[in-house]
């Protein structure tokens, strides 16, 4: 809030090349846009940095739009004129004799006792300070004729820059800029941008070639972690299942509390006014490996209870009653553990947050849900005869049903 209000209050600054209104930043480093563009032709790559900040900034909440590209000083550039050639000069020579008649060179060396002092020669100061004066400068050819600069090269005012950058042998210009998160999202901008703007920049400027860096490409890569690392824990958790219960369907009874998580993530962000960032999606992943805990006794419960001789629809009843206090315990004993965390507002807490905030809701609604849909789900496979039933144990009674 205090950024945005400092950058609305300054308002447009002339003649500056680049002003940012720093923040500290949590999550995934760089800044939230960073697109590299990278070419051997330093026009097309200024053009094309020019027309994608225009392209960005067009975007609600994309601002301080910026880019690596530093202007050096106004100069001089000279091309020789055709027939230079044939009077014996060279670009290098001209530039030599410019460069000894406006900077210096040593003409000579002379010894005074034991002190040596080197002799400088260049035009004196009245004699640079005017363009004619520089257009009058006398070039000496090969033949030792004079003749003025303006007949064999011409003048034309340019700027260069006064900085580039390289990145593996390619020139390189950095396009970056910052996001206001109460207007846009940086990811949602540099998505759009690739597909409907990137494809007809690059066609109008083949040499260049386009890399998304920063917080965008941390992020991608994060995400591919967290999405192998989570596809991982499944495969895990479902052949360990499958050896419990013998069976490759049942597994998929227990771990339909995954999804029934990911439903009170998704809620808890929005009651909190949270964004579903990558920190939240760190929480979901490692809260697969929780919430079927709590799936796999209220399963065994109901097996022990079908091996005991009940019903399928009793046994489902009488396993969730009989773990309802106990599943309840353990969520609400994890929620009070996490709830300080979820209630911090240092700075240092906020990059935390929406891991918590993933873990607490998530826990909440599979406690809830869990205890009506996986005895559900279970009659149900029963009722197409895809269950597996295990022998009653020796000594086990069968325990009566409290009334409805």
């Amino acid at each position: 809030t205090i950024i945005n209000r400092w950058r609305e209050e300054t308002g447009e600054v002339p003649d500056v090349i680049d002003l940012n209104f720093s923040e500290p930043t949590f999550g995934p480093a760089g800044r939230p846009i960073d697109i590299r563009l990278s070419g051997e032709d330093i026009d097309d790559l200024q053009a094309a940095a020019r027309e994608l900040k225009e392209w960005l900034g067009q975007y609600r909440g994309v601002v301080d739009l910026t880019d690596d590209l530093r202007p050096g000083k106004p100069e001089l550039r000279l091309r020789l004129r055709d027939g230079t050639l044939a009077m014996g000069l060279t670009a290098a020579g001209i530039a030599g004799q410019l460069r000894a008649g406006f900077y210096g060179t040593t003409a000579s060396e002379i010894q005074v006792g034991t002190e040596s002092y080197e002799i400088d020669v260049r035009l004196r100061e009245a004699d640079q300070s005017t363009l004619a004066q520089l257009e009058d400068f006398r070039i000496a050819t090969p033949g030792g004729a004079l003749v003025p600069l303006r007949s064999i090269v011409t003048l034309e005012p340019g700027r260069g820059f006064a900085r580039l950058h390289r990145i593996d042998g390619e020139r390189t210009v950095t396009v970056q800029g910052d996001v206001d998160t109460r207007f846009a999202n940086a990811n949602a901008v540099v998505k759009d941008t690739r597909n409907r703007y990137v494809p007809g920049l690059l066609e109008r400027y083949p040499g260049v070639v386009y890399m998304v860096e920063g917080e965008s490409r941390e992020s991608e890569k994060t995400g591919a972690s967290v999405r192998r690392g989570f596809l991982l824990g499944l495969a895990g958790i479902f052949v360990l299942l499958s050896f419990q219960f013998r069976s490759y369907v049942e597994p998929l009874v227990v771990m339909v509390a995954i999804p029934l998580a990911f439903m009170g993530v998704v809620w808890g962000h929005v009651l909190l006014g949270l964004d579903l960032s990558m920190p939240s999606m760190m929480g979901f992943a490692s809260l697969a490996g929780i919430v079927v805990n709590d799936s796999i006794l209220l399963m065994v419960f109901l097996k022990r209870a079908v091996a005991r001789g009940e019903t399928v629809p009793r046994a489902a009843r009488l396993a969730s009653r009989q773990r309802f206090r106990a599943v309840l315990l353990t969520t609400l004993t994890t929620v009070a553990g996490l709830l300080p965390l979820l209630m911090e507002r240092s700075l240092q807490a906020q990059i935390l947050i929406p891991l918590a905030t993933s873990i607490v809701f998530g826990l909440l609604a599979s406690t809830l849900l869990v205890l009506f849909v996986v005895p559900v789900l279970y009659s149900i496979l029963d009722d197409f005869g895809l269950t597996v039933r295990t022998e009653r144990s020796v000594g086990e009674e069968a325990v009566p049903l409290p009334p409805d």
